[in-house]
């Protein structure tokens, strides 16, 4: 099935919002334990929670010298927010925060979009984004992982771990259980329901694989057989893959399991994409050692409950910016064909091919402006640098829901749903 096209209504220009305040939500619409707080003048109009009719999904879009926040469904921009630095974006899987990777940590974005339980039923406001003064880690802040109700920081340069509980964040709270791993190394960690902690294992020179690690953080298992140990993601029933430059490491409890690349000396799994829909797990695929940049033409689907690694051949290449999970688990590639690539993950068959942007080539930069892809709530939304353009794509229709201009060239993507 190909996209049914419609007719788009292209922004001219978006709104620029000028004050970046957020009040500290003191008010009973904001508080009982579901907001941030932040250094904001109580005063300021602008910055009192507004209650909606639904929850108001937001997206964050780093750019060199910014963050902009969009609305989600009409992709408006609702702020335009000052930073210092090339800058990450992850999203805390709170609905509410994003974690903005500084220099000398982690600092928590809040994206001014929530939602209050009441029983059986939900409240729902909105309020101007901010930068709140929350911070975590330590120099070269790297990887997030929320999982398991849990949000694990990674910080490269000084192999510190955060792990943060959502509910303590979204309190405004900037407390986290703190560990250190032996040696500083570009690494990830993963805390889990039973409060284990699976973290990688090397140093600035080499990286061999991954150790679990029990409550009082004493080994339980280690898998030394995993060359250049790179990323995760978290399967169906709670299951863990970590990338190597040979294969990848499956984690079910405290058991390991290696699964060898068909390329033994060099097939490498660097950036996955798990969904908890889905015991399969889609993750890029490179062959070749020597390369400065290596622009893949396959990627691989890896069942976590049987370890077979499936090689797919693809139409294009793409970028570690470009692989996500759709509706169902499904497997979703931004090609550089400019085309969104949907597959069925247990077949590998494509089931939906929807064109959005022209093709684009990756930088030999990773740093640089390149097209990127974020799924939320079933809908694709592809940001084009070169363009200055953001889509929104119904992944399951097929059918683009909205686009609308930038006013940056933009670097990061990912979204919250409020």
């Amino acid at each position: 099935m190909h996209l049914q096209r419609t007719n788009l209504t292209r922004a001219a220009a978006l709104l620029v919002v000028s004050s970046f305040a957020l009040t500290a939500c003191g008010s009973d619409s904001g508080t009982s334990g579901t907001t941030a707080t932040s250094s904001a003048p109580s005063g300021s109009a602008a910055a009192q929670p507004v209650e909606q009719q639904s929850a108001t999904p937001r997206l964050a879009l780093s750019y060199d010298g910014g963050i902009l926040v969009l609305d989600a469904d009409n992709l408006q921009q609702v702020a335009d927010i000052p930073t210092e630095g090339f800058i990450r974006l992850n999203g805390a899987g709170n609905g509410r925060n994003v974690f903005v990777s500084e220099t000398g940590g982690f600092r928590v974005l809040d994206m001014g979009t929530w939602t209050r339980q009441h029983g059986d039923h939900g409240h729902y406001y909105t309020t101007q984004p901010t930068m709140t003064d929350m911070r975590f880690g330590g120099e070269e802040p790297g990887h997030v992982v929320p999982h398991d109700s849990r949000i694990t920081l990674f910080s490269d340069g000084t192999g510190e771990v955060d792990v943060v509980e959502p509910a303590e964040l979204l309190r405004g709270n900037a407390k986290s259980t703190e560990y250190t791993v032996p040696e500083p190394h570009h690494g990830v960690a993963v805390s889990r329901g039973d409060g284990t902690l699976v973290t990688t294992a090397g140093n600035d020179d080499t990286r061999t694989g991954i150790v679990i690690l029990d409550k009082e953080r004493k080994e339980i298992a280690r898998n030394d057989q995993c060359p250049g140990v790179h990323g995760e993601a978290a399967a169906a029933d709670g299951v863990l893959t970590f990338g190597c430059q040979d294969g990848i490491l499956i984690v079910r409890g405290n058991e390991i399991q290696k699964v060898q690349s068909p390329d033994a000396a060099y097939g490498r799994i660097g950036n996955q994409a798990g969904s908890e829909e889905s015991p399969v797990v889609l993750g890029d695929y490179k062959t070749d050692k020597d390369a400065e940049l290596e622009r893949p033409n396959r990627f691989t689907l890896t069942d976590t409950r049987t370890g077979q690694l499936r090689v797919v051949p693809f139409p294009a290449s793409y970028s570690f910016r470009s692989i996500e999970r759709g509706p169902d688990g499904s497997a979703v590639i931004l090609g550089t064909d400019g085309v969104l690539h949907v597959y069925d993950p247990a077949t590998a068959q494509p089931i939906r091919t929807i064109p959005v942007i022209p093709a684009w080539t990756e930088p030999d930069e990773w740093q640089s402006p390149m097209p990127n892809v974020h799924v939320q709530d079933g809908v694709a939304y592809v940001a084009d640098p070169t363009a200055k353009t953001i889509t929104a794509v119904d992944l399951t229709t097929g059918e683009k829901k909205a686009q609308a201009g930038l006013l940056q060239q933009t670097i990061e993507l990912t979204g919250v749903t409020g």
